[in-house]
C-alpha cells in the first residue's frame, strides 16, 4: 500500500509553497501515486473515471456507477468517496463543485490551475522502492521466461502474445511490447510486433506496469546473429554504463555547473560523448536515450540542455540503441549505490566499464549479455 503519510507531508508542502487549498489527480499515473489503485476502466482514455485529491483530507470522487467497487477494491481506507450521478455531471465538474479553491488539478477545471504532476513524484519513498524491486523482479521473470523458448520461426506479434500473457499471469500490465526479428530490428527503433519472423536474432523490449510504477528492460536472443551484433551490443551498454555513472554524478551535484543536483542535460551530454567514445557517434540522434521513471514510463526524456533535476531514490531507464543493438534496463539510483531492479539472476551478463567523462568517475556495471539459443 501507498505511503499515505509521505504523501500527505510531500503535498502539504506542495499547497503552501502555491498557496492552495486543493490539488486533485485524474491521469491514471497521478491517481495510482496518490491512491496505490487503479482508476482505469477505457484504456484509451486520457482521464481515468475517478478523481483523487488533497486538501488536508483524502478524497475522491467517482460517478455512481464506479465508487462502492473503488471504496471496496482500489482505495484506501482513509479516502473519503463521493459520488454524483452519471448522468448529471462530467469528472471535472463534480470534482469542481465539491473543492475548495484555490485549488489544482492534472485536468480541465473551471478555476484550478494545472499542477506538474510529475515533479510531485519524484523521488521515491520507501514504500515505492520496496514496490519497483518486486515489480522489476516480476517484469524481468516473466519476459526472460518467453525469450529462453524463442525460435528463428516464431513471428513476432506471437511473441509479443506470449509476453501479455506471462506478465498478465503475475498481475503486471503492458503498456508496451516491442519485438523486432533480425530485419526489422537493423531498419527500425521501435519494432511494433508484425507478422514477421524472427530469423536470425531478436530484440524484445518491454515497459511493465503495476501500481503505478513503471519498469522497462530488453532482451536480446541470439539464433545465428550476424557478428557485428556484439560489437553494437557492447557498445550501446557502454553508453548505458556511462549514462548510469553520470546519472549518479548529477544526483549528488558532482555534474553540470549550477549547486544542487544536475540536470538531465547534464547526463545526456555525458551520453553524447559516450557515442563518440565507442564509435557510433551519431547513432543518438535516431532514438531518445530515456531518462527518469517512477510512476511513468519515463517521467522526463533527456534531451540537450534539459533542464529536469536528476533527484535520488529515483529509477532510471536508460535505452541507449545502436543500429540492431539495444541495451536496456531499469535500475534504483540512490546515493552511493546503482541498484538494478530488472534482474532475476538467470540471463546471462558480462561486465562493462564507462566512459572517462568529466565529472563523472569510471564505474563497472554488470550489464545483460545477448543470449545465444
Amino acid at each position: 500500500m501507498v505511503d499515505l503519510s509521505a504523501r500527505a507531508d510531500r503535498l502539504d508542502e506542495y499547497l503552501d509553497a502555491r498557496a492552495l487549498e486543493a490539488v486533485w489527480f485524474a491521469e491514471p499515473n497521478g491517481f495510482a501515486w496518490l491512491t496505490g489503485g487503479d482508476n482505469v476502466v477505457d484504456a484509451d482514455a486520457p482521464l481515468g473515471i475517478a478523481a483523487a485529491g488533497y486538501d488536508g483530507e483524502f478524497r475522491a470522487v467517482t460517478d455512481s456507477i464506479e465508487a462502492r467497487r473503488l471504496a471496496d477494491e482500489q482505495l484506501p481506507e482513509a479516502f473519503a468517496v463521493e459520488s454524483f450521478p452519471w448522468y448529471a455531471n462530467s469528472l471535472a465538474e463534480a470534482v469542481a463543485d465539491r473543492s475548495p479553491l484555490p485549488a489544482a488539478a492534472d485536468f480541465d477545471a473551471p478555476e484550478f490551475e494545472p499542477v506538474e504532476a510529475s515533479r510531485l513524484r519524484q523521488p521515491l519513498t520507501d514504500e515505492d522502492v520496496e514496490r519497483y524491486r518486486e515489480l522489476g523482479r516480476e517484469a524481468a521473470a516473466a519476459l526472460e521466461t518467453v525469450c529462453r523458448n524463442l525460435e528463428p520461426e516464431d513471428p513476432e506479434y506471437e511473441v509479443a502474445a506470449g509476453i501479455d500473457i506471462s506478465l498478465a499471469s503475475r498481475d503486471v500490465n503492458t503498456p508496451v511490447v516491442l519485438v523486432g526479428g533480425a530485419e526489422r530490428a537493423r531498419s527500425y527503433r521501435h519494432f511494433v510486433p508484425t507478422d514477421a519472423t524472427l530469423g536470425e536474432y531478436a530484440l524484445v523490449s518491454i515497459t511493465a506496469e503495476r501500481g503505478g510504477l513503471y519498469a522497462s528492460l530488453t532482451r536480446t536472443v541470439a539464433f545465428d546473429a550476424p557478428d557485428w551484433l556484439e560489437r553494437r551490443h557492447r557498445a550501446a551498454a557502454r553508453v548505458e554504463a556511462t549514462a548510469l555513472a553520470a546519472t549518479r554524478a548529477a544526483a549528488a551535484g558532482d555534474l553540470g555547473e549550477g549547486e544542487g543536483p544536475g540536470t538531465a542535460g547534464d547526463v545526456f551530454e555525458a551520453i553524447r560523448e559516450a557515442y563518440d567514445a565507442v564509435g557510433f557517434e551519431d547513432e543518438w540522434k535516431h532514438h531518445h536515450q530515456g531518462g527518469a521513471a517512477g510512476y511513468a514510463g519515463r517521467e522526463w526524456i533527456a534531451r540537450p540542455d534539459g533542464d529536469e533535476p536528476v533527484v535520488e531514490p529515483m529509477g532510471y531507464a536508460w535505452n541507449p540503441t545502436v543500429a540492431g543493438a539495444k541495451s536496456e534496463d531499469t535500475y534504483l539510483v540512490d546515493g552511493d549505490r546503482h541498484e538494478l531492479l530488472t534482474k532475476t539472476g538467470q540471463w546471462p551478463t558480462h561486465e562493462v566499464d564507462s566512459v572517462a567523462v568529466d565529472g563523472v568517475p569510471t564505474e563497472t556495471f554488470e550489464r545483460h549479455s545477448p543470449t545465444v539459443r
